[in-house]
């Protein structure tokens, strides 16, 4: 069955921009140099050309297998079930590891105008989770073009934020490049992994495309080069205008302001900041609440605890609000969820090796296959519970065969979550548990992965 509606490549381009550009970037530049000092621009760089491989995989096997599940049908075409739904575990557990850290980022620039440290930040957060769930409980809906209008507005902010400080930028500032060695620059890229989620996106659009062969590519090069040249512009203005400064920031983008703009630039940057984050945490708990009760329905999660997506939903702001109360520093809480990322798109790549055609579409595949890989192992001791979750999804599903081995999955798992996500929420769950099928993408709605 043909769904394409004629998707341009200019279109094609907005909702791939849409599906990466997230509000980590609020934050990122000064976790990147907290552990890299301004060589984390160079940390910055190796994600921008690990997009354009990584981003045309994506894209290539959206056009070879067009589904709106996403990785986890590549999985389940190249691996089998198994592997599928251990890509559905990393996306679901990475929600309620993620939320906190998004409202953290948030917090920092609340807390940056009132005062009162942790308190402020956890305050923040128990109010952002607490409104995205009252919503999808109640099936308060923010629209895909909402969604796409809170990352127009990012990036419109990041514009202002970089042509406001760039006269105060000082090449002095990039001095010592790498105070904390070499080992740093790796050490960021796991962290940056965050702001770059989001190209697996591009495989659900692809079918939409007036000529997916032709435009696909253009879309996705164009998309990788305007992400790229945002995130550079906004990490070096932030390094070459604050200095060592930066790296102790819990707002770079309202300092970068206030250097440049001066007035009373650090209200308007913290009112935007939760906008933004209350419209992510919306996305991130309507998308994660429908998988985890699609997960249920094949029998890869307990019914009786994720069986309906209120259930799923529950679960996620329980997790949420534990893992908070852990106050893990933000590096780490970044890197174990960035860990999940990772190795979804090492499975997503590897799926690519097996289900893309010799030549280039494979070599390409190969060369974002090796890079993700790398990038897991420069996640260092925090992949481990990556791997940890893939490794329960397997095991919990082997053990869940022996005990029912005459039961098969009937449908095809939702589309996996998306961790900064723009996609529209979905509507409040049914009272029981019902299997969930991928719906048809909307052009009008980018997936952030």
């Amino acid at each position: 069955m043909n769904n394409r509606t004629g998707l341009s490549v200019s279109q094609g381009a907005a909702l791939s921009v849409g599906a990466v550009l997230g509000t980590g970037l609020i934050s990122l530049p000064a976790l990147a140099a907290e552990v890299a000092g301004p060589a984390s621009l160079l940390a910055w760089l190796a994600l921008i050309i690990l997009s354009a491989p990584l981003a045309w995989t994506f894209a290539a096997l959206g056009a070879r297998h067009p589904d709106s599940g996403g990785v986890s049908t590549y999985a389940r075409l190249a691996f089998g079930p198994r592997v599928a739904a251990a890509v559905g575990w990393c996306f679901y557990f990475a929600v309620p590891l993620g939320a906190p850290v998004a409202a953290a980022f948030t917090g920092g620039y609340v807390a940056d105008v009132i005062g009162g440290g942790w308190t402020t930040e956890f305050v923040t957060f128990l109010a952002i989770v607490g409104t995205a769930f009252a919503m999808n409980w109640f099936g308060l809906r923010i629209s895909g073009r909402v969604q796409l209008v809170l990352s127009a507005s990012l990036a419109g902010l990041l514009v202002v934020t970089v042509v406001a400080a760039l006269p105060h930028a000082r090449w002095e500032n990039a001095q010592p490049f790498a105070p904390h060695g070499w080992t740093g620059i790796g050490a960021a890229a796991a962290i940056l992994v965050w702001g770059f989620a989001g190209w697996e996106a591009l495989s659900s659009l692809s079918a939409e495309y007036r000529n997916p062969q032709r435009d696909v590519p253009r879309a996705t090069m164009i998309a990788v080069l305007l992400v790229g040249v945002l995130y550079l512009a906004v990490a070096a203005v932030s390094v070459l205008a604050l200095g060592p400064a930066l790296a102790g920031s819990r707002a770079p983008l309202a300092d970068l302001l206030a250097i440049g703009l001066g007035g009373p630039v650090r209200i308007v940057t913290a009112v935007v900041a939760v906008v933004l984050t209350l419209g992510a945490v919306n996305a991130y708990y309507a998308g994660a609440s429908r998988l985890g009760a699609a997960l249920a329905a094949e029998g890869a999660l307990p019914a009786r605890v994720f069986g309906t997506q209120r259930r799923a939903m529950t679960f996620i702001l329980a997790g949420s609000v534990v893992a908070a109360l852990l106050r893990l520093d933000l590096n780490t809480a970044a890197l174990l969820v960035t860990g999940c990322f990772t190795l979804v798109y090492v499975i997503g790549t590897a799926a690519a090796l097996r289900l893309l055609p010799a030549g280039r579409p494979r070599v390409v595949a190969g060369t974002a296959f090796v890079a993700v890989v790398a990038l897991l192992w420069l996640n260092g001791k925090p992949a481990l519970l990556s791997l940890a979750i893939a490794a329960g999804a397997v095991l919990y599903q082997t053990i869940r065969s022996r005990f029912a081995p005459g039961r098969r999955p009937q449908h095809e798992p939702a589309p996996p979550f998306e961790p900064v996500p723009h996609s529209e929420p979905v509507p409040p769950s049914e009272p029981a548990a019902q299997p969930l099928a991928a719906p048809t993408p909307e052009p009008a709605a980018a997936q952030r992965s």
